[in-house]
């Protein structure tokens, strides 16, 4: 599929510079996740506005801490299966990945205060992996439009320097330089012109054509973000309920890709026959956040809660590895075309780390309850039901340079084009339960709204979840399944001089939620 050409020169503005890397997808990536939590939290969609009295309020809105009376520790571990198909060009292709994960894990300490209008507080200690980025994807297709090879030529073509630089050099991206030292891209004579052109379009061209190429792109992700967080609520009357929590995540990415063009046409004398450019990239950092929330009981039944995240602010480091393998034929003669290089043949120790700042978008959620029996002792309780509207600012992301080797203004770039490229959406939560003395049943469901500015680029997350529940002499089991649906988009390369294609990306994940407390 291509994108409408405004966009992409608009997404194609900035220019790397020397092995800084970031992109608009980095942002999203950090901020567009849904909730993990308890077994019985996931259950219910995520549900967590308004409802309070599990510790992944923490996470949500902190004022439901204040439920507890009591003392608490729970374990969540889990399971994931991940299946993804991409779509490119016309094109299947399918991949999956398994892997443990865990969910809400920690105490949450209750006690009185009865001679005090703010008769009940509480203290959580938590753990949670709020993002999860195991997975894998596949996409490929025949592409007669363009070619990766173009991005580097293009970049080079715009740095003004020479043929003949050496490398490395501060005003090239270190996968321009491989392609540059591999002659992936050279220089051709077009209309009486001197152009840089990629191998692989440089004959077609000079025919008047465009290259047939066979691309084909992997990507294996892994890591997430574990968030540890103190949270603090008081109670007035059990009507009133006032909580804040301070949250610490700790990031741990890697990001290997492989992506592959081959000649299509049959032709061994046309001087291009393959390309692959192999990326292991890694980002290691922590942040820090706050959550502010309230949740008010105007009658017994009914629980109505606000909740305000604001952006988690990251300091992170990152280091990238990158391999590239092109075949020229005979552009240099017979058995001459084979070539390679890597990170290392550029920088002897391998790329240097490059270190920047980020800042999450902001996040509001307003959340109601109807609690069928609503009583003090929660053992009576029949039945509730509850629902989330979340609103996330996924344009106000920012990059921020924290390393004087590197310029500024590339951060400036980038963050206007997050800007221009990503929107602020609405996210919903419903859940329910109903309880039938010791055994609960729940069911819950969450979708999670399209960030991208542009109609063309579809992307949403839906989950579907049920589980049950046993709570018996201060011991409780919840196991879960949550079903998730997702819609993406990938691009493989940008270019400023003509529209774009990307891959549609569907995902299928099912997770499994297992956990285990004791109240004391």
């Amino acid at each position: 599929m291509i994108l409408k050409k405004h966009f992409l020169i608009l997404a194609a503005s900035f220019v790397t510079t020397g092995v800084a890397a970031q992109v608009p997808e980095d942002a999203l990536r950090m901020s567009w996740n849904p909730i993990r939590g308890t077994a019985r939290n996931m259950s219910i969609g995520g549900v967590m506005g308004s409802l309070g009295g599990d510790i992944q309020a923490t996470f949500v809105n902190p004022a439901g801490l204040g439920m507890f009376k009591t003392n608490e520790f729970v374990l969540s571990p889990g399971w994931s299966l991940y299946n993804s198909r991409g779509e490119f060009r016309g094109t299947d292709a399918k991949s999956d990945k398994n892997n443990f994960n865990f969910g809400t894990t920690g105490f949450v300490f209750g006690y009185n205060t009865p001679y005090n209008k703010w008769t009940n507080k509480a203290i959580s200690i938590a753990i949670n992996r709020t993002a999860d980025f195991n997975n894998s994807v596949l996409y490929r297709g025949l592409n007669d439009f363009s070619s990766f090879s173009e991005q580097f030529a293009e970049e080079f073509a715009n740095s003004g320097l020479p043929l003949d630089i050496g490398l490395p050099h501060s005003k090239l991206s270190f996968p321009t330089s491989l392609a540059l030292y591999t002659y992936l891209i050279d220089t051709t004579t077009i209309d009486g012109r001197i152009e840089v052109v990629g191998l692989p379009q440089r004959n077609a061209w000079l025919a008047g054509q465009n290259a047939l190429l066979n691309q084909e792109n992997e990507i294996i992700t892994s890591g997430g973000i574990t968030e540890v967080a103190l949270g603090f609520a008081s109670n007035m009357d059990d009507r009133l309920y006032l909580g804040a929590s301070l949250g610490i995540p700790i990031v741990n990415y890697k990001r290997t890709s492989t992506f592959t063009e081959s000649d299509a046409t049959g032709n061994a004398d046309n001087n291009f026959n393959f390309a692959s450019y192999r990326e292991e990239m890694t980002s290691k950092g922590i942040g820090v956040n706050a959550r502010l929330g309230m949740i008010y009981k105007p009658a017994e039944k009914w629980r109505v809660g606000v909740a305000l995240h604001t952006p988690t602010f990251y300091s992170l480091k990152e280091n990238t590895y990158g391999k590239m393998v092109v075949d020229v034929e005979n552009y240099f003669g017979p058995g001459n075309g084979l070539d390679s290089a890597d990170t290392k043949t550029l920088y002897s120790n391998g790329a240097p780390d490059v270190t920047y700042n980020l800042s999450s978008p902001w996040k509001a959620v307003l959340g109601g309850s109807y609690v069928i029996s609503e009583v003090e002792d929660t053992r009576m309780q029949k039945a509730f039901i509850s629902a989330d509207i979340e609103y996330v600012t996924y344009g106000s992301p920012r990059f921020a340079n924290s390393d004087l080797n590197y310029s500024s203004d590339y951060y400036s770039e980038v963050n206007s084009v997050v800007k221009d490229i990503y929107k602020g959406a609405l996210n919903f939560r419903v859940g329910g339960e109903l309880k039938f003395h010791t055994i609960m049943a729940r069911a819950g469901f969450a979708y999670y709204g399209n960030p991208y500015r542009d109609e063309a680029l579809k992307g949403n997350r839906m989950n579907i979840s049920g589980g049950l529940g046993y709570r018996d002499h201060g011991i409780f089991i919840d196991l879960t399944y949550v079903h998730s649906v997702s819609k993406d988009v990938h691009f493989p390369y940008r270019l400023s001089d003509k529209a774009n294609t990307f891959a549609d990306l569907k995902g299928n994940t099912g997770n499994i939620m297992l956990s285990f407390g004791i109240k004391f």
